[in-house]
């Protein structure tokens, strides 16, 4: 009867229930005793209901009037299935198999308000998903919906407002994501959450954790001014205080914006030492995992970079650190990359995918969905496309498209390399037009790849200027921020284009330079591709015999680690070196010689027949033809014209002699 006059009565009955049954306590023989069961149960719901702000009392007699016209529609519901209170602990049957099953997207769509429980135990639920598996959480709207609902009902709600900022940074929302953060912080203040855990010091905790959060969240985003502000306040707070453990963080976060000016090194070794004498192993292991990504890119030797990643291993299986045993074994993968071998990476890749998280994750959630693992998935699509095996790139990157959706924090890395492995794929099959237009796309994603790579479709297309001037700035731009790796690319590009322009003295400074820093900077792959240029501009200048000499010096390398299109251009150099020393020599050293180019030209050939690489199946086939003619073979001669002839068919000459380019 009471319940009834509540629910159909005003929001002052059910005040006047609790003013009632602390009554109960009252007088010399009181109704219930404070000790007895039914006492401590009524004294725990009267405390949790003094606790409540209006806007949870008015959500609590929304529940109260909801459940009670539910009950009319239903017989059989047993009242000790109410919920009295959003604080209270969940009890009997109530709850239990709800709490064990994930929440639907349609279940968890409220037609009126969540408990405090129900509602902790979403954002936990979604938060975790979004960590481990972004898959299997809501989509970004359908989550916002769920957390504006919350909101409504409870503004104060810090824990969600956090949950709005990290759905927000899904969508690189910044006005959003920003405005969430600072509410996640008013609201931990105004609570009082951090002064019940640290005393005083939880306002000002707060104060300077917020600084460092928008600082990395303006970070992010680029806005590297606005970002050093937000850290020297959080700096200035942190040091009013003398918390060491936030000083620490910002330390690593100060490097982070310092390096987009200049080497700080310095920095950097200072963060590590800090960070282990106070005892942070994880700031300390993400500061080695830095600093030797600088030193690579620095060209230090690969040994010492390994002897380092090693030490931060040991201290991530001490403390059984799962994420940055992923990030260190991905970083592996990147720094042999690099190195150009592509072997070690491969294994390092396959090190990575075939381990087992440590983390305790829910049945049916995705374990290891971070971007260490996009990014060796990634690695190990471009390496499957490099032998020619584009079917395995096809389902390895098809994988990354389900694991990491493109509304995913992680989605650009496969978005660009998609494009990347596209674009070889139509350069090699001569559709330039679909390169160009594929062109856009890799640079929204990466601008200087982007830009490089409509050079590459500019030489192709025979346009010369255009593809030299744009190389030029290009080169200048990568010398100023100081990418190596792309400077070396550039040269090479440049020296080609001298090549095709007949200016064959010119291109040689510009591999030498190219090969000074591949050597300086460890670039053992791109040494050897220079190496395999400069033979060439030899061969053109009429020394083959030179050329030989130093091909032998750069080909292991290249057949050992190299892309199927670069040993098919290695194979048919050493067949034109080969062709051009025999010209002096005797008959029948001649013949043989001959002979053994042939058999270079046809393993060429099936490099290129593996890439579909048609333009360089082309000039292999003319230049057999032309051999076979040489020695007598009439038969193969003509069979080898007659492919020659198809595909000079299906993709006629721009004008430009067909053996007159090293690629």
């Amino acid at each position: 009867f009471r319940l009834k006059l509540m629910a159909e009565g005003e929001l002052k009955d059910m005040e006047q229930f609790f003013d009632d049954l602390s009554d109960s306590f009252t007088g010399t023989e009181p109704e219930v005793h404070k000790t007895s069961v039914v006492g401590l149960f009524l004294r725990h719901m009267i405390l949790a209901y003094n606790k409540l702000s209006f806007s949870q009392v008015y959500k609590l007699y929304t529940a109260l009037q909801q459940y009670f016209q539910n009950d009319e529609k239903k017989d059989g519901i047993d009242e000790s299935d109410m919920e009295l209170t959003n604080t209270e602990e969940l009890e009997g049957k109530m709850e239990k198999e709800e709490l064990d099953a994930p929440l639907r997207e349609e279940e968890i769509s409220c037609n009126g308000p969540l408990s405090q429980k129900q509602a902790e135990y979403f954002l936990s639920q979604q938060a975790s998903l979004l960590k481990n598996d972004e898959t299997k959480a809501l989509t970004p709207a359908s989550l916002q919906k769920e957390l504006n609902n919350l909101l409504k009902f409870n503004p104060d709600f810090a824990e969600a407002h956090y949950l709005s900022y990290l759905n927000n940074l899904r969508v690189q929302d910044v006005f959003s994501s920003t405005h969430s953060l600072l509410h996640y912080f008013d609201r931990l203040i105004l609570t009082g959450a951090e002064s019940k855990s640290n005393g005083d010091e939880g306002y000002g905790r707060s104060l300077r954790y917020a600084a460092l959060n928008l600082a990395a969240l303006h970070c992010r985003f680029g806005h590297y001014q606005q970002a050093e502000l937000a850290l020297q306040e959080a700096i200035r707070i942190a040091q009013e205080s003398n918390d060491h453990v936030c000083l620490q963080h910002c330390l690593s976060w100060l490097y982070i914006l310092e390096q987009k000016i200049f080497d700080s090194c310095v920095l950097l070794e200072h963060s590590v030492n800090k960070s282990l004498h106070f005892g942070l192993p994880y700031l300390a292991s993400l500061g080695i995992q830095s600093l030797v990504q600088q030193r690579a890119f620095a060209g230090k030797a690969a040994n010492k970079l390994m002897d380092a990643l090693k030490d931060s291993d040991l201290l991530h299986w001490k403390h059984s650190l799962s994420e940055l045993i992923d990030i260190s074994i991905a970083q592996k993968t990147a720094i042999w990359r690099l190195y150009g071998r592509s072997t070690m990476a491969l294994q390092q890749a396959q090190t990575l995918l075939s381990m087992n998280s440590l983390e305790a994750v829910n049945v049916g959630v995705q374990q290891n969905n971070t971007e260490s693992f996009a990014v060796v998935l990634c690695h190990l699509a471009e390496l499957h496309a490099e032998q020619g095996y584009f079917a395995a790139a096809s389902e390895i990157l098809k994988h990354l498209k389900e694991r990491f959706p493109p509304n995913s924090q992680h989605a650009q890395l496969w978005m660009l390399f998609d494009q990347k492995i596209q674009f070889e794929r139509a350069m090699n099959d001569g559709r330039y037009h679909i390169a160009d237009s594929l062109v856009a796309g890799i640079t929204a994603l990466n601008s200087i790849e982007g830009v490089y790579r409509k050079a590459l479709v500019l030489k192709a297309q025979n346009q010369m200027s255009e593809a030299h001037k744009l190389l030029q700035k290009l080169l200048i731009h990568c010398q100023k921020i100081k990418n190596t790796e792309m400077v070396i690319s550039v040269l090479l590009s440049i020296a080609e284009l001298y090549w095709r322009s007949s200016c064959h003295t010119i291109a040689l400074p510009v591999l030498l330079q190219a090969l000074a820093l591949s050597r300086e900077y460890s670039l053992q792959y791109l040494a050897s591709e220079t190496v395999l240029n400069l033979a060439f501009s030899q061969l053109i200048l009429g020394i083959p015999e030179q050329a030989l000499n130093i091909l032998h010096m750069a080909i292991e390398p290249v057949l050992a680690h190299g892309a199927v299109l670069d040993k098919g251009c290695a194979m048919f150099l050493v067949a034109k070196c080969q062709v051009a020393s025999a010209a002096s020599y005797p008959p029948q050293k001649k013949v043989e010689a001959l002979e053994s180019a042939i058999l270079n030209l046809n393993e060429a050939k099936d490099y290129f027949a593996k890439v579909d690489c048609k333009e360089q199946l082309r000039d292999v086939l003319y230049f057999q033809a032309r051999l076979f003619h040489t020695l007598g073979k009439t038969q193969e001669r003509n069979k080898c014209a007659m492919l020659f002839r198809q595909l000079h068919q299906e993709l006629p000459a721009h004008g430009v002699p067909l053996i007159n380019a090293f690629k």
